[in-house]
């Protein structure tokens, strides 16, 4: 792609919109600008990411002795790492947990995801930062979103970007004083707020709108300055039908997880049908999106170690926070072909992860090869013991991802 002045290119994206209704509307996307950070991302063949651990337990209910920290310092140390050894992304979940919790090992401690993975601006310089953030509670004003959603694109120089989340249970609606709202009625709701913000960020002129479907409504809103490469980075986790549709409208990054359950046989088997539909919705709107999957990654030198890693989490597994998250109430839908009580697999894993990969170095990356060729763009991997499991993948299955032609 040649590089495109950024001027021009507002002229070309409002002669197109011209006067559409607002959901109509063409607006600027990072891909657009071929010296976007998210567009030098993407000329890796298969994306790079890591999941940060930012609540405490991270992914797995085990208490197995481990390094895995909650705390900024230990999540700032691993994003510089991941960021040294060209990771493309971090970011990190959202949740808001009573005490005693539901999580991972009955999260006691946490970080808020926007404030932590946005104050990793200014100690890296080209990683891209995906802050999760629940955009119908509170409820957030687009206005607020949008300002600090620019502040954040111009600290980061073009790094930052929103991981879009609706809300899947219902403790946390009742936090903030509602009643649940209903699953596709709550992306009904997140692609008026995505709309509105890419408006706020693209508009030249004072613009004001009130919503016919919430409390939605300002008046001469300017938001300055604008991002730096059209818009923020977006992102949002789907596996239902309304989630799917709202990435194809919106998303750069789709976050997917394996519609069959958490083995490696059974992920392999329904992606590449999976993706395939992720995609096609937005082909369907003119866009492309890449799909990015979550694997937690048991690796040690030989299948044997990993297997007894494996065996040694699942061993020490902590059975009560198991069963607080099988009480959940919830109506996500990417998670239904997961099993319950399956401790190494699925929902109620000790392990974690959407996928588990376990083994040697060169078992990992066969198996990152067949996954990327069911469909999957990217990898946005979790680990039990994050420093030395990062370190181990670094120095053992980087070099071979490299050989295998999944990273240059």
């Amino acid at each position: 792609m040649n590089v495109i002045d950024s001027t021009s290119l507002r002229e070309d994206i409002e002669a197109m919109s011209g006067d559409k209704p607002l959901s109509e509307r063409v607006y600027a996307s990072p891909t657009d600008y071929s010296e976007s950070p998210l567009s030098e991302a993407l000329k890796q063949p298969v994306l790079l990411g890591l999941f940060l651990p930012i609540h405490h337990g991270g992914w797995s209910s085990s208490h197995l002795p481990r390094t895995t920290d909650w705390s900024f310092d230990y999540n700032a140390k691993l994003t510089q790492k991941a960021e040294e050894l060209g990771f493309d992304l971090v970011f990190g979940y959202s949740t808001w947990q009573p005490k005693g919790g539901q999580g991972p090992t009955r999260t006691e401690a946490g970080l808020d995801a926007f404030i932590a993975t946005a104050s990793l601006a200014g100690i890296t310089s080209r990683i891209l930062l995906i802050s999760t953030i629940h955009v119908l509670y509170g409820p957030w004003h687009p206005i607020h979103l949008a300002k600090f959603g620019a502040t954040l694109d111009h600290i980061s120089k073009g790094r930052w970007g929103i991981n879009v989340v609706t809300g899947h249970r219902a403790y946390e609606h009742e936090l903030f004083g509602w009643s649940q709202i209903e699953h596709d009625r709550r992306y009904e709701l997140a692609d008026e707020f995505v709309t509105v913000l890419k408006r706020l960020w693209s508009e030249t002129e004072n613009f004001s709108y009130k919503s016919q479907n919430s409390s939605w409504q300002f008046k001469d809103a300017y938001i300055s300055p604008r991002p730096l490469y059209g818009r923020p980075i977006l992102v949002n986790a789907t596996g239902s039908d309304a989630g799917i549709t709202f990435a194809g409208r919106h998303s750069d990054i789709v976050f997917i997880t394996s519609p069959a359950g958490g083995d490696i046989e059974s992920a392999l088997s329904s992606l590449p049908a999976h993706t395939e539909r992720v995609k096609q919705s937005a082909i369907a709107n003119g866009r492309q999106v890449r799909t990015l999957l979550n694997p937690l990654i048991v690796v040690q030198e030989t299948e044997k170690e990993a297997q007894e890693y494996a065996q040694a989490i699942i061993d020490h597994a902590d059975y009560e926070s198991i069963a607080g998250r099988s009480r959940i109430s919830s109506d996500a839908h990417a998670w239904k072909g997961h099993q319950k009580g399956n401790l190494r697999h699925g929902v109620g894993s000790a392990i974690g992860g959407n996928v588990q990969l376990i083994g040697s170095p060169e078992q990992i990356t066969e198996q990152l090869l067949q996954l990327n060729k069911a469909g999957v763009d990217g990898f946005q991997i979790a680990f039990y013991d994050f420093e030395p499991d990062l370190d181990l993948f670094g120095k053992r299955v980087l070099p071979l991802l490299k050989q295998a032609g999944l990273r240059l």
